[in-house]
Formats: C-alpha cells, structure tokens, sequence
C-alpha cells in the first residue's frame, strides 16, 4: 500500500510538474505569437517620415521600392494598388495580371517597367511617407513597409491608378484621418474606370498608348504632417497620433457640418444642368440628394445612355430617382 500510495504520489507530482512546464511553454507560444503580431499589424499611430529619398535598387517596381529617411533605409510598399511585375519572376501573378488589364503576359511586364519608371520620376525629388510599420513581408531581408506615399503631386497610388499603371487591387489601408478604406478604394476605382475609358497606361498598351498620361490637373489626395501650418524641417522618423492627423486637402470623405456655407450650394442648382457622364465628383454633390458615395457610385457606373439609366446604380430608388433625376440633362 505504501509503495501504491508513494507511486501515486509521485506521479500526480511528476504530472503537475509537466502540466507546469507544458504551462509555461504555451505561455512562452503565445508571447511570441502577439510579438509577432503586433510587429505585423505595426503601430496604432501614423509614422510620418518627411524628406525621404528615393535609393536605386534593381527590386524596385512601381508600387514597391527602397527609400532612405535620414540614415535608415526602408523597403515600402503602398496600400490598396497594385503594379504589374517588371520581369518573368512570378509567372502566375504575371498572368492573373495580364488577364486583369485584358493584355499578353510580355505586354504586361512592358506595363509593369513602365510604372517602375514612373515612380521613379514620381520620387526624384523628397516625398513623405505615412506608415503604421505594419509588415508587408518580401523577400528582402530588409524589412518591407505598407504606407501612402505623398509626392508633389499628391498621393502617388492614385497618379498610378489614374495613368493606368497599377490597378484598384491589394492590401487595404485607411489613410489618414478616414474611418475606414471604402471610399478611397471607390475613389481608385472611378480613376480605374476613366484610365480604361481614356485607353491609357496599361489599358491602352495593345493600341500603342502605354506611355499616354492623363490630363491634368486631378485632384490627387494631399496628407499633410501639420494642419495649416508651413511645412518645416522635422526629424526624418516621427510619430504623429492619427487624432491629430488633419483633413487631406483633397477631401475624398468628408462630410460637410451642418449649416456649412457649401451645404447651400445644393440649393443653387439649376434643375436639368449636370451631364450625367461628365459631371465631376464635386459637381455630382451639389445635386440634392447625392453625396460623396452616391456621386463615386454614379461615376463608376459611367457610361449612361441618358439619365434614365441612374435607376441602375446602387442605391437608387424610385424616391431618390424622383428626387434627383430633375437635375439632370
């Protein structure tokens, strides 16, 4: 009985004592895995690194390239587009992309060279970069960044899209100061949609039109460090809390307040005067009844037979039809 009892005893001791270490084990597991985590999903505030230049290096492509801030040395990778490839490394991306711009598989490395260059025009002069340091992985062993890159011009995804050099396609961000990705994403798309109407960039290669840009001006998203207020040296590596980040100069979702002068304009008017297929965003909003999203929707929708067809775009009933069809030529 004693030797049971002691045997007994000193299993159920040898039992606590794994169950212990068993314990610590998937304590350690779970330490490293939100590590891990949270070097992926980066910092809850925006990284702003100002006067960061370009470095040369042959892995650069049009959406994803080396910079320098200061002394450091970053590999970014922007938020929501994505440029072809620049050579035959990737086959299957190759053709899914081929497919996607309705082009042969050399015709779209032939895209994807022209869009390296591109943003290396875009990125010879000191740009910004907004990033979370959220890990957009590579083959680098140097660490790859997602982030918005604002050059002169404004955000440089948008000149990409809207020259019809990268597409509406990849890791969704929410840029600064926005609640959420969907209406720069909408707002990509209508650039999307006039590239490939305009035949240009990537949607025009096989009618010789790869190096057509779009006309200009274009109303590109601007990020700014500091809301009105001149732009000034700062340290190349700062954090600056989303809170305080201001409105982008170009609003893409900003709602106007109550009793703003501009929600007046919508007033103003005159019924039947806006085209349906030409109309700009902007001109869209001052319809009673159309916002910022209605007015992406009915872009994205283009082109119209007459405005009948405004029954068609999501979101449009017969009381909103009713309500806004009048303005419209």
């Amino acid at each position: 009985m004693w030797r049971k009892v002691c045997t007994c005893e000193f299993g159920t001791a040898k039992l606590m004592k794994s169950r212990h270490g068993i314990a610590v084990v998937a304590v350690a597991v779970l330490w490293i895995s939100a590590v891990d985590l949270c070097a992926r999903e980066g910092n809850k505030d925006w990284v702003v690194l100002e006067n960061c230049r370009l470095i040369t290096n042959p892995a650069n492509d049009g959406d994803s390239f080396h910079a320098s801030a200061g002394a450091q040395e970053y590999i970014f990778r922007l938020y929501l587009v994505d440029a072809p490839e620049t050579d035959a490394l990737a086959p299957g991306r190759l053709v899914e992309q081929a497919k996607y711009f309705g082009v042969t598989v050399p015709q779209v490395i032939e895209v994807g060279q022209a869009a390296k260059e591109f943003t290396r025009q875009k990125l010879s002069e000191p740009f910004t970069v907004f990033t979370h340091m959220a890990d957009a992985m590579g083959q680098s062993k140097l660490e790859r960044f997602y982030a918005f890159v604002q050059t002169k011009d404004g955000d440089l995804g948008e000149q990409l899209v809207r020259n019809g050099l990268a597409r509406n396609y990849g890791f969704k961000g929410v840029p600064p100061r926005l609640e959420n990705s969907r209406l720069e994403i909408q707002k990509l798309q209508q650039f999307e949609d006039e590239a490939r109407r305009e035949k240009i960039g990537g949607w025009g290669v096989s009618a010789g039109r790869l190096n057509e840009r779009a006309p200009s001006p274009i109303a590109f998203s601007v990020f700014v460090s500091e809301q009105r207020q001149p732009r000034t040296t700062r340290r190349a590596h700062s954090t600056v809390p989303a809170s305080v980040m201001p409105t982008p100069s170009t609003p893409i979702a900003a709602n106007n307040p109550a009793g703003s002068s501009k929600s007046h304009e919508k007033a103003k008017t005159p019924l039947g005067r806006v085209d349906i297929n030409t109309a700009t965003e902007k001109e869209l909003t001052t319809v009673p009844g159309i916002g910022h999203v209605m007015a992406a929707r009915i872009i994205a929708a283009r082109p119209f037979r007459s405005a009948d067809d405004l029954k068609r775009v999501s979101g449009i009933g017969d009381k909103k039809y009713a309500q806004i069809r009048p303005y419209f030529q």
